[in-house]
């Protein structure tokens, strides 16, 4: 038996029908709801989902063939965390625009052209976000940006830094360590994957 397959609706055979869903939470970045679902069984159960408009990331190689990187506390994690630029979407905003936007605020730097990578959910289970990760070279100097909240420092990387910054618990987020694996991939076939 195929379980992947859909059924003669175009629905997966696991497909959960929202029956209920009740606002819990509503925050400047993201909401919280419950919904009643029913199960493929027939039965019911509840998911608690977190809503999340989305977001942007960018793998950026300086000219040295440095990966552009930021420091900033995360409070979640009660630390401080190096990661690469990135941001939350806007309402409605491209998410290449967006990438190009989160860059030059971050970092200081814009890019030439930006090639989308890949977007991954970050959470499935729980979240709906959505990170669109991308790459950019041909970086020239423009205006770092913060937002007013904002704390952080900006730096260029080797691929050596970033592995031991990934062994000494100073990166550990997906986005970053999906970046830092795919220029790992470039350094080693020549190629980007996406």
């Amino acid at each position: 038996m195929n379980l992947l397959k859909t059924n003669e609706g175009g629905r997966h055979p696991f497909y959960e029908e929202t029956i209920e869903t009740k606002p819990i939470f509503q925050g400047r970045m993201i909401s919280l709801q419950v919904d009643t679902v029913r199960l493929p069984d027939g039965g019911t159960a509840t998911r608690e989902i977190v809503k999340h408009p989305g977001a942007v990331a960018v793998l950026a190689l300086t000219e040295e063939g440095k990966m552009l990187v930021v420091e900033q506390f995360r409070k979640p994690l009660e630390k401080a965390q190096v990661e690469i630029p990135a941001g939350k979407l806007e309402p409605g905003e491209d998410p290449l625009e967006a990438a190009g936007r989160e860059l030059e605020e971050e970092t200081g730097f814009k890019a030439a052209s930006l090639k989308h990578l890949q977007s991954f959910s970050t959470s499935p289970g729980f979240a709906e976000e959505v990170v669109h990760l991308y790459y950019a070279d041909e970086l020239r100097q423009g205006e770092v940006h913060l937002d007013e909240e904002e704390f952080m420092t900006c730096e260029a990387i080797t691929l050596e830094q970033a592995w031991q910054y990934i062994r000494d618990g100073r990166i550990c987020d997906a986005k970053t360590l999906l970046a830092v694996y795919a220029w790992q991939l470039q350094a080693t076939t020549g190629s980007l994957p996406g």
